[in-house]
């Protein structure tokens, strides 16, 4: 019923994350980036629009399956993203409950799921498991987050990274064999697993994700996919490379836009300025754990500091 063609898009995911997975409005509004107010008026009208179109609550006929299969694993990704960095001020900065939810539906409905739609419900599953194994390495003892390149790899999750890898191997052979191309969950999920091949941060083959990144962009040109891929620039190009295309992004509302400006501008040894994106990105972060690295690094620029 949440996920009703009768509504529209990101009023099924709000929908479904609110009476359905069980986030609060808070915590939607800041996955979709919008105030809480928005976010509270959009799922009002999203209930009124159920009402007034009669939509029912049963199962859909299995024809309908398609055209539900994107909203609902955009449900699933969004949930598994509020665990993996949860954004309650009052919350563990990590919420192995919701990780853990999102993982075991989306290991049902590729249970579920034929035809065309398994590959991109396997894709999203690689990346779940992908990305959740590397959890226990990204807090500290002390709270704050580790980011990709400073964590002890040793820590990651290897049988989850087997998985995660057979499943993405099992997709590119689907595909060499005449399946549909990779979707956008496919290819994160390769993004991924380019990172977990890397036994040290410095192994990284950069050139391969920012391949991959150039294929994600044009399956979704949105910004946030723009700014993951400025990442991955710069460790090929350049900070300043990367710069120039982190700055014309519409992203004033996003934490880890700033963050990203804090980091590379810190590389171009402008401190100042960097002083300034990490303020901006502490204050428009939810994540305990993200907010005491951003203090961190900001408190590491000195006052003369051009390094």
């Amino acid at each position: 019923m949440c996920c009703h063609p009768a509504l529209a898009p990101e009023a099924r995911v709000a929908l479904t994350l609110r009476m359905v997975g069980g986030l609060t409005v808070p915590e939607i509004a800041r996955a979709f980036l919008v105030q809480e107010a928005t976010m509270g008026q959009r799922i009002t009208r999203a209930k009124a629009k159920i009402r007034a179109a009669h939509v029912p609550y049963r199962v859909p006929e299995a024809a309908d399956l398609a055209a539900r299969l994107d909203g609902v694993l955009a449900v699933l990704f969004l949930v598994f993203n509020e665990g993996y960095l949860a954004t309650g001020p009052r919350t563990d900065p990590v919420r192995a409950d919701l990780t853990a939810e999102a993982i075991r539906l989306t290991r049902l409905l590729r249970e579920l799921v034929t035809g065309d739609g398994c590959g991109e419900v396997t894709g999203l599953l690689a990346l779940m498991l992908l990305t959740e194994a590397r959890r226990p390495a990204r807090v500290s003892d002390s709270g704050e987050l580790v980011t990709l390149g400073e964590q002890v790899r040793s820590l990651w999750d290897r049988d989850l990274i087997t998985e995660g890898r057979r499943l993405v191997r099992e997709r590119i052979a689907a595909v060499a064999a005449g399946a549909p191309p990779p979707g956008r969950y496919q290819l994160l999920a390769a993004i991924n697993a380019v990172h977990t091949d890397a036994h040290d941060a410095r192994d990284t083959d950069w050139s391969q994700v920012v391949a991959l990144y150039d294929r994600l962009v044009r399956l979704d040109p949105s910004p946030v996919v723009a700014l993951n891929r400025a990442v991955a620039v710069a460790e090929v190009d350049g900070p300043d490379v990367a710069l120039a295309l982190v700055d014309v992004l519409p992203l004033e509302r996003y934490h880890a836009f700033h963050a990203t400006r804090a980091e590379l501008l810190r590389r171009l040894g402008r401190a100042d300025d960097a002083r300034e994106a990490y303020e901006r990105a502490i204050a428009l972060a939810g994540n305990t754990a993200e907010v005491a690295y951003l203090t961190r690094r900001r408190g590491q620029l000195g006052a003369s500091d051009n390094s």
